[in-house]
């Protein structure tokens, strides 16, 4: 994936966007979560003088941490920019976070063991069985290695996990998304595999290193709503108050209990995040 300068936005999605215009010659919003949240809100301040934009709605998303209550986060996203920057340097163009992977052995071998070691605060020593696994990354996704994992509160999906004193006694539950919706949602994902110029570009809007990427906040004209998960993003709010300060209208809100996934998946979404994203007429 190309870099995208400030005050521009990516040509594929301009030419969506001028070929749904020239057929309906309707006002438009972009929607997007995660990665797509960001896009869609860079497409917006490039694009600040077409008037036919009239909403951009943001799903769980992170804008740039506060450098002055969230100093050390700012710090870790610059680091992650350096590391991504060398990766490309070296050749390395894409990233496999793994997901893919840990579904595939889950649904092949449930009870196998892991090969991960469950952490030194179980009661018993042993390997997480894949099943296990599995769910402990997709509810503590935090806690697992991984450059930007740390990026969520806890987890892509809001659950529980409880250690046994054997992995065979380890409990655990996904709280709103079903995991049957989660193996869909994965299986249509393609390779898994991640653009390491797209996490590039993302670290730098966490970290506010305009030198790499930049994303024109003051300059998005469009009405935002902006709907983050508790468990996922988390309550990261300098973006959408970056957004206010330029003039336009914004309504941001976290979500409680919801993980990063949870707020496009879950069984509960259309009450807690569609009907304030899509107010019927």
């Amino acid at each position: 994936m190309r870099r995208l300068g400030p005050g521009r936005a990516p040509a594929d999605l301009e030419r969506v966007v001028a070929a749904v215009r020239a057929v309906t010659g309707l006002p438009y919003e972009l929607l997007g979560h995660s990665a797509g949240a960001a896009l869609a809100l860079a497409t917006a301040a490039a694009r600040n003088s077409d008037r036919a934009l009239r909403r951009v709605l943001v799903l769980d998303t992170t804008g740039p941490y506060d450098p002055g209550t969230e100093p050390e986060l700012v710090a870790r996203a610059g680091a992650l920019t350096d590391l991504f920057q060398r990766q490309l340097a070296a050749g390395v163009l894409t990233v496999d976070p793994g997901l893919k992977g840990l579904f595939a052995r889950a649904a092949a071998a449930p009870d196998a063991p892991s090969g991960l070691p469950r952490p030194q605060s179980a009661p018993g020593a042993g390997q997480f069985s894949n099943l296990g696994l599995l769910h402990y990354a997709l509810t503590h996704t935090r806690e697992l290695p991984g450059p930007a994992n740390w990026i969520h509160h806890r987890g892509h999906s809001g659950g529980s996990y409880a250690f046994g004193a054997t992995p065979e006694e380890d409990r655990f539950a996904l709280t709103h998304t079903p995991l049957a919706v989660w193996q869909e949602a994965v299986a249509r994902l393609g390779s898994g595999l991640q653009p390491t110029a797209l996490l590039r570009d993302l670290a730098a809007v966490w970290a506010g290193r305009t030198d790499v990427h930049r994303i024109d906040w003051a300059a998005i004209r469009a009405d935002v709503v902006w709907v983050n998960a508790e468990f996922g993003r988390g309550d990261h709010d300098l973006g959408a108050r970056l957004v206010r300060r330029g003039g336009a209208r914004v309504d941001y809100r976290v979500v409680p209990g919801y993980g990063h996934g949870d707020v496009a998946w879950s069984a509960t979404a259309e009450r807690d995040v569609w009907e304030p994203l899509l107010p019927r007429p």
